[in-house]
Formats: structure tokens, C-alpha cells, sequence
């Protein structure tokens, strides 16, 4: 593949740097920086995003709508034809459902379980109720409008998959996908990583793999001949190897994915990395998004990329694989980006 950028499908911000839930998977929350990407920021990123012909920015984080202006945001992207789609703990869908339905093209919720285990996973008492509290509010306002869901499976919630594609049914989302936690890099504000004693608190064990391997074969029988489950057998079969290689047991195996050449991820301090997962390859605060895309150093690490060796790919939980075909499909974010093709 060509290690110079010039068209970029997928554009991932990190609007804003902080979180409003304590998840047991995810270390965003401990982020005391109030960093985030501001209105005039994006306007400097515009020339650059329309030269790259960016189709559909996904806001991430950290929570996007703990932005101080987070809609005028969407609006700069939208009104040029931008698909904006925003991943949200849902605690906020409510305050915001107004503009959200008015500025968004979609939201992607995080949903971790039936209540009980939502809320012990997010550590946030009630954190159910106030999703389901806004998932209705924006369907006041617009019933056709494309809220799913996206479950990170480990130690909490691999028993109820099952209960956890029910419990999203029951909120009237338009679909469910899976996929398994990020325990090994230094994403999500883990410098350094976990060691293995933090990691062993998210990862499944084997017993527990055979568990989740279980409950999703029941899933895809229990599913069958609907789309609303994202993934099929094979690519939930992936989480439980996932787990599985982490053990040791099984040979990690990297998926299809062409991430670092078809997507870029910008955080709400500048810094841009190739995808979720890998070291960064420069800022964006004092170099264009082109100039730091199409750098030496961003060059280097595409030129040098071998994804099927790459350690950081083969325990990649989150990989994208863009082509046409996926463009022309509108595809879902969860089959585009959190499993790949």
C-alpha cells in the first residue's frame, strides 16, 4: 500500500479529553486535563478534511458531549456533507437530544448489560435509567432516528450476552455489536499499559472464555435471520480467541485491517496516531493534519507496517478494513470499525 496519504474515508476526533462514567475496562475518567479540540481548531482542519476527502468523522474520547461547543462542532462537518457520528455514554442524550437529532447523522451508545451490570461496569449509580432516559428523548423527537449500541465484552458481562442484545432490543436501538476489551496498549490514558495484574482484573480466564464462547453461539441461534446483532459467528468467535491468545492457549492473529491508511485519530490534545491502538506519529497543534499525515515519521511507520507481524495488530480489538464497497453501503460503524470485514 502506498505510504503516502491522499484520501482519508474516516476521520476520528477526540472532541473532548474527560469522561462521565468510571468504567472498570477503560482509564479516560482519571484524565484530570480539561483538554479538548476547539471550534476554531476544526476550522483551521477543514481544508485539510475536504482535501482528503473525508466522508464520516466519529466523535470519540473521552465523552463528545462534555464539549463546551460541541455542536456548532458538528455543524462545520455536517454542512459539508460530513457524516458525524458521535460514541456516547448516553448519560448526556437526554440534556442534549434537541441538538443531537438537529446536528448529528448518528449515535453510538455504549451499553455494557442488563441495568445491574451496566451500571456496575460504568460505576455510575442510575446510569442506566439516564440511557434509556435519552435514548427516548431523542426518539420523541425523531423515531427514525439511527441509535446502536456497542458492547465491550470482559470479566463483568461475558455471562449475559444474551440479556445484553435483549436489554438493547427493549431501549428500541437499531442494532448490537461486541467486541472484546483493549487490555495491552497504551490506549484510552494508560501510559505504559497495565501490568498483568490490572490486565487479569478485564481479561477473561479460560473458564470463562468457554463461557462467552457458549453464550454466543446461543446468541447467534437465538438471532438468527436478524441483522440486529452486527456480527456473525466468525466475528464473534474472534472475541473469544481474542481472550484466548491473551491466555496464551491460542496463536494471536492480526485481522484484516488497513486502518493506518484509510483513517487517522486526532486526541483533544493534537497529538495523531495511526489508529486507536499505535505510538503517535505527530501533532496536529502546531503542523497541518496533512502536513503530520503525509510526515516523515507517519510515512516511515506506513512504509514499515506489516499488520499480519505487527505485535500492537495482533492484538488489535477494534480494526477496520475500508474499501468502496464498504463506502457505497453506508456501512455501520461497528461492522466498518470496531470488527473489521
Amino acid at each position: 500500500m502506498n505510504p503516502t496519504i491522499h484520501s482519508l474515508p474516516i476521520l476520528i476526533l477526540y472532541p473532548h479529553s474527560r469522561c462521565n462514567c468510571r468504567c472498570l475496562m477503560c482509564d479516560i475518567w482519571k484524565n484530570s486535563d480539561k483538554s479538548e479540540i476547539s471550534t476554531r481548531d476544526l476550522e483551521r482542519y477543514l481544508d485539510d478534511i475536504e482535501k482528503l476527502s473525508v466522508q464520516w468523522v466519529v466523535l470519540s474520547g473521552g465523552e463528545p458531549l462534555m464539549h463546551s461547543d460541541l455542536f456548532r462542532f458538528c455543524s462545520l462537518l455536517r454542512s459539508r456533507s460530513i457524516r458525524t457520528t458521535i460514541l456516547s455514554t448516553g448519560l448526556l442524550l437526554e440534556r442534549n437530544a434537541e441538538q443531537i437529532v438537529r446536528h448529528v447523522s448518528d449515535v453510538i451508545v455504549s451499553l455494557d448489560g442488563p441495568p445491574p451490570v451496566h451500571d456496575r461496569i460504568r460505576r455510575i449509580p442510575g446510569a442506566f435509567a439516564l440511557l434509556e432516559r435519552g435514548i427516548r428523548a431523542v426518539y420523541e423527537l425523531d423515531p427514525s432516528f439511527a441509535i446502536s449500541a456497542r458492547c465491550t465484552i470482559q470479566r463483568e458481562n461475558y455471562f449475559c450476552v444474551r440479556e445484553t442484545a435483549r436489554a438493547a432490543r427493549r431501549l428500541g436501538l437499531k442494532s448490537i455489536s461486541f467486541l472484546a476489551a483493549d487490555v495491552t496498549s497504551e490506549a484510552f490514558n494508560r501510559p505504559g499499559g497495565w501490568g498483568p495484574d490490572r490486565q487479569a482484573q478485564v481479561a477473561l480466564s479460560e473458564p470463562q472464555a468457554a463461557v462467552l464462547e457458549h453464550e454466543f453461539d446461543a446468541l447467534v441461534a437465538e438471532w438468527s435471520g436478524s441483522a440486529f446483532i452486527l456480527e456473525n459467528w466468525e466475528k464473534l468467535q474472534r472475541i473469544v480467541h481474542h481472550y484466548r491468545a491473551h491466555l496464551g492457549i491460542s496463536r494471536p492473529i492480526a485481522p484484516r485491517c488497513n486502518a493506518p491508511w484509510v483513517s487517522a485519530v486526532v486526541e483533544a490534545d493534537g497529538t495523531l496516531r495511526p489508529c486507536f491502538f499505535h505510538r503517535p506519529i505527530g501533532s496536529v497543534k502546531r503542523n497541518s493534519l496533512l502536513q503530520v499525515l503525509n510526515g516523515p515519521e507517519a510515512v516511515q511507520f506506513r512504509s514499515m507496517l506489516d499488520v499480519a507481524s505487527n505485535p500492537v495488530c495482533q492484538r488489535c480489538v477494534c480494526s477496520l478494513n475500508w474499501s468502496q464497497k464498504t463506502t457505497g453501503e453506508r456501512t455501520s460503524l461497528a461492522n466498518a470499525l470496531v470488527e473489521g470485514d
